[in-house]
């Protein structure tokens, strides 16, 4: 229950600035569309606002983009229709069918085939003479789609190294938490709870792609906020360094599985071992501090290599088919970790003892 606390509590704290900026975005989007500019169907500006930044994560410039282009590609294609067949439940589906069909040739995305579904739909159930209803609903999507990026890059852009330190952190102190886990069950040939840091690395996936989601909304606002510029090198070897990472955490899940079954086949374990799997967990959190704090990664590379060390004692003293599998995936691992470190892929495949058949 701690535990579930804990993450409920992070989890808060991470979307705690999209709350507060969809809230903005939508106060100050309705009160521009009725108050200011007095369109009709105001509503549609702070639904656009909100629907861009809580539902396009880290993608928000394109996904306004693709909003606002959809609105004005389903306003086109509707209007052009209900002049020539006119409205009605028959008129509204094939103009519908169209305006998606439209989006999807344009390259559209579900945002861009919704909002032009929406205002075909809108002139597909009115008349003729009424077309004109579909002018205040573009000028309120185009309201919505500008608040919004204003409101996340210039009234209230996220800090990008607070955003991935908060998104991130959780998530490998889970990965190290559980590669701990790992390496007592094989000192102990405790099976049950190695199945058990299994199953939690597993289900921590989802929260792995939350994580690459808040990432990508951090450098975002790096590229496009002129309050956050100065950020965008630490971001940008920080999101290359994660692609090594996320190759890194599949790789250590499947060694957890291969030490599960180490475990199952009562194969011999080295004291080697187990000491070379924890500090991996050690050195992925060490590289993500040092990132952050735009410090050289020498203390994650030093407790990478420590495992590598490790590991070699153990193949020395000599392990049979599930253990061998174990090292070979920790050596894949330790490798990733050195090329997100910043070390060329030759040279750290050559330091993590990899040949070249692995």
């Amino acid at each position: 229950m701690r535990r579930e606390g804990q993450d409920a509590y992070e989890r808060l704290r991470t979307y705690l600035i999209v709350a507060a900026q969809a809230g903005l975005a939508a106060g100050l989007a309705l009160f521009i569309a009725r108050d200011v500019l007095h369109t009709q169907q105001p509503l549609v500006a702070p639904a656009t606002a909100v629907g861009t930044i809580a539902a396009a994560i880290g993608n928000r410039a394109r996904r306004t983009l693709e909003v606002i282009a959809g609105v004005i590609l389903g306003v086109l294609v509707g209007r052009g229709l209900i002049e020539v067949i006119g409205g009605g439940p028959v008129q509204t589906g094939l103009v519908v069918a169209l305006a998606i069909s439209a989006a999807a040739l344009f390259r559209g995305t579900g945002a861009g085939m919704v909002q032009a579904a929406s205002a075909a739909m809108l002139l597909g159930t009115v008349s003729p003479g009424h077309a004109n209803l579909a002018v205040p609903r573009t000028a309120n999507a185009l309201v919505g789609g500008v608040v919004a990026l204003a409101v996340v890059f210039l009234i209230m852009p996220l800090n990008p190294l607070r955003v991935v330190h908060r998104a991130a952190g959780p998530t490998l102190d889970v990965f190290a938490r559980e590669l701990t886990a790992t390496a007592k069950a094989l000192t102990e040939r405790d099976v049950q709870q190695a199945e058990n840091a299994l199953q939690r690395l597993c289900t921590e996936e989802a929260e792995r792609r939350k994580t690459t989601e808040m990432v990508a909304a951090a450098r975002e606002v790096a590229v496009l906020s002129p309050w956050r510029r100065r950020r965008l090198g630490i971001m940008r070897r920080y999101e290359h360094a994660a692609e090594h990472v996320e190759l890194a955490y599949t790789n250590s899940r499947e060694m957890v599985h291969w030490a599960v079954s180490t475990i199952r086949a009562r194969e011999p374990v080295p004291a080697g071992l187990p000491a070379a799997i924890e500090p991996v967990g050690q050195a992925l959190r060490l590289l993500h501090r040092d990132f952050l704090a735009g410090r050289e990664p020498d203390r994650a590379r030093a407790r990478a290599l420590q495992a590598i060390k490790e590991v070699n004692e153990a193949c020395a003293e000599g392990l049979e088919f599930s253990g061998t599998v174990v090292v070979s995936q920790l050596r894949v691992v330790v490798s990733e970790l050195l090329q997100a470190s910043g070390l060329p892929k030759t040279e750290a495949n050559q330091q993590a003892g990899l040949t070249a058949e692995d």
